[in-house]
């Protein structure tokens, strides 16, 4: 009965952490949206382009828009722009005020977003908000190309699904990633990352 208890008490004690945590990011994360101003919106999609992104952002920002009011969408083209935008924001670090300030989030498959999260936040993030230290900001995007890949599982759901490789440079090389691979799955009329992966 004792260990029972102890193990019992263990469990609670993590799940307790883990609240906390999961609350802590959601609540830093909605106090630096509120640092900044929407400058641009894709109100059926809910991207947002804020007034701290950069120039090359707002233009991937406007690429995609027009993708996305067409009268057909072209999802290979949305897959690829989607991609670009993930990347600029994610790896844009400079721009960023703290390491609950993560990029590239509201691209990102909700059923995998607080996972996403955390591991940015343990990992890319860690030093972030640290005034000693310098960081990335994307400069440009070489190359996106669609690869070929199997449907995509989730929950037991099959989703169609997207991989694409994405190539990009910064303005000054700190060792960052600058290639990846994205995966993406179409949920109704709307594409959302579920995975990315550094490549060499």
């Amino acid at each position: 009965m004792k260990k029972e208890y102890k193990i019992l008490l263990k469990v609670t004690f993590i799940l307790i952490i883990l609240f906390l945590i999961i609350f802590a990011i959601f609540k830093f994360s909605n106090t630096q949206k509120d640092l900044y101003k929407v400058v641009d919106k894709i109100s059926d999609f809910n991207y947002t382009l804020d007034d701290r992104d950069t120039k090359l952002m707002k233009n991937e920002f406007n690429k995609l828009k027009k993708i996305l009011e067409s009268d057909s969408i072209d999802y290979g083209e949305y897959a690829k722009e989607l991609s670009n935008l993930f990347v600029i924001d994610l790896f844009t670090i400079n721009n960023k005020t703290s390491k609950y300030d993560v990029g590239g989030t509201e691209y990102v498959f909700e059923e995998v977003s607080d996972n996403f999260k955390l591991n940015v936040i343990d990992n890319l993030y860690k030093y972030v908000g640290n005034s000693n230290s310098k960081y990335p900001a994307v400069k440009e995007i070489v190359a996106t190309n669609i690869i070929d890949t199997e449907p995509y599982t989730y929950n037991k759901k099959e989703y169609e699904t997207y991989k694409v490789e994405v190539t990009w440079n910064y303005e000054e090389d700190l060792g960052y990633d600058k290639k990846g691979e994205i995966i993406l799955v179409k949920e109704d009329n709307k594409l959302a990352i579920v995975s990315y992966k550094g490549v060499e």
